[in-house]
């Protein structure tokens, strides 16, 4: 396939090509040779300024903003734990013990499967005769109580006697007479039962 030949510039193309021309400026005037320009180099990142700036964060924990962890709903310490913290009211060295295990009551009440009307007058009818007795160490057993189903948003403690009977040592006319309360040694029933040691008789 030939080639067409290029055609040249009519007249009125040749003229109007001139008038465009007269009006451009020229990109370089005739004489002058533009020099290329050196391509500038990228300068180089401040590796100290990055690797240590200038500000730092402050000191912080993890976690420290996150909101605090809501609470139990039982906070009230066990009855165990209670009667461990209470104060020492006789000696420490029979204490000690009494807590291993190794004083034997002198006497003993089962209050387990009483209702509450009917173990506190046994308990005061036992704890005063044995201290007309001269007894110093008794045995008050309560066993730990049933965990029943939980019906409510409140929590309740199993063992109603086991919560009771402390408190009925503490309060007159008992309180007069109990010089102190401890819970037994797993020998003696553990958890489900009480060394209660009784004053001296005056």
């Amino acid at each position: 396939m030939s080639r067409r030949r290029p055609r040249g510039l009519r007249p009125e193309e040749a003229e109007l090509w001139q008038r465009v021309a007269e009006t451009a400026l020229p990109l370089h005037p005739r004489g002058v040779t533009a020099l290329p320009q050196p391509r500038a180099k990228p300068e180089k990142p401040d590796i100290a300024a990055i690797a240590q700036p200038s500000d730092r964060l402050p000191a912080f924990k993890i976690g420290q903003h996150a909101p605090p962890a809501r609470p139990a709903h039982d906070l009230s310490p066990g009855i165990g734990e209670r009667l461990a913290s209470a104060p020492l009211n006789m000696d420490r060295k029979a204490f000690l013990r009494m807590s291993r295990g190794k004083l034997k009551p002198e006497a003993r009440i089962d209050l387990h499967g009483m209702t509450v009307s009917e173990a506190h007058p046994e308990l005061l009818r036992f704890i005063l005769s044995a201290r007309d007795k001269g007894y110093r160490l008794v045995l008050v057993i309560t066993g730990k109580g049933r965990r029943g189903e939980d019906d409510g948003p409140i929590p309740r403690h199993p063992g109603v006697l086991k919560r009771q009977v402390p408190q009925w040592l503490s309060m007159p006319p008992l309180g007069a007479v109990v010089q102190q309360v401890a819970e037994a040694h797993l020998k003696h029933g553990g958890s489900g039962a009480y060394y209660v040691y009784l004053r001296r008789a005056t």
